[in-house]
């Protein structure tokens, strides 16, 4: 069996039953809408069909995630930071203390697409910010970083059903670790800045947290929890990310560029991150604050 979740505030019986008709003229036969909470996330379970299933809600008013049924409450939560857990990106907001936010954010907007060798051009925009004071981290983290609605709660409500969740991130430990804690994530992966005499010297310390890193951490916490990848939970919004939701049992591409939002197994545009909770099946009087 499969299930297609449709999420959206406010969602209505006329909205499912006609989602509920479009998978039926695609021949995905449907049964009866089951609410998981009324008026905001609904499943309708099916038997075969899954791509046709996709294509036909694909212009409908709401998120939605098409999957099987079983395994749908994942043990595994891996997720990405800047845009995703947290509302803004910040290398960008760091070079605005700098004076420089539209030379290097256009060139974090072109490397989240794609365009651009990721490690080449955080280094380059690393670069830039060299003589900066290291003082401006902790401004910038008081006065402009933000936590995405439902962040917390997403991770805290998984955390409290035994799942683990990591935060893999291409920015930077001096915003991750604080962010990591504030929200209940298990672990917390990120780029070190180098400073030197109180100032960034213009540098990121080995190893790189790239795409390929994100991938590696996701297989690395499943296969020590002893988890196969279809427990797993990815969710970003940059090229970086992609491999890391190609690899987990559930992609998930949040607020994302095409590209990646093209590629993943679930968008949210509509909604905020507890979608990912809905996704899974967990109402809201289930989740965690």
């Amino acid at each position: 069996m499969f299930i297609a979740t449709l999420i959206a505030e406010g969602i209505g019986e006329g909205q499912v039953a006609a989602a509920q008709d479009a998978l039926a003229a695609a021949g995905c036969l449907p049964d009866a809408p089951a609410w998981l909470d009324r008026g905001a996330a609904a499943d309708l379970s099916f038997a075969c069909c899954p791509e046709s299933a996709k294509a036909a809600l694909a212009d409908g008013p709401f998120d939605w995630v098409v999957q099987p049924a079983a395994g749908r409450e994942k043990r595994l939560l891996v997720a990405d930071m800047d845009s995703t857990m947290i509302t803004v990106e910040c290398i960008d907001e760091l070079a605005d203390y700098a004076g420089i936010k539209s030379q290097v954010a256009a060139v974090t907007e072109a490397a989240m697409r794609g365009e651009l060798d990721f490690a080449g051009a955080l280094a380059a925009r690393v670069k830039l910010l060299a003589g900066l004071d290291q003082a401006v981290i902790a401004l910038c983290l008081a006065e402009r970083v933000r936590l995405t609605p439902g962040a917390r709660t997403l991770v805290r409500t998984m955390r409290a059903r035994g799942a683990e969740a990591v935060l893999v991130s291409g920015g930077f430990t001096a915003f991750a670790e604080p962010v990591g804690a504030e929200i209940g994530f298990s672990r917390i992966v990120a780029n070190r800045l180098d400073v030197a005499d109180g100032r960034l010297t213009g540098r990121v310390m080995p190893p790189i947290v790239d795409a390929a890193a994100k991938e590696n951490e996701l297989r690395a916490a499943a296969a020590a929890l002893g988890l196969p990848l279809v427990a797993t939970l990815a969710v970003g919004d940059g090229a970086n990310d992609l491999p890391m939701l190609r690899a987990a049992g559930l992609g998930v591409a949040y607020r994302a560029k095409p590209k990646v939002a093209a590629e993943a197994d679930m968008r949210v545009e509509r909604g905020d991150l507890t979608a990912l909770l809905y996704a899974q099946g967990i109402v809201r009087r289930d989740w965690a604050d």
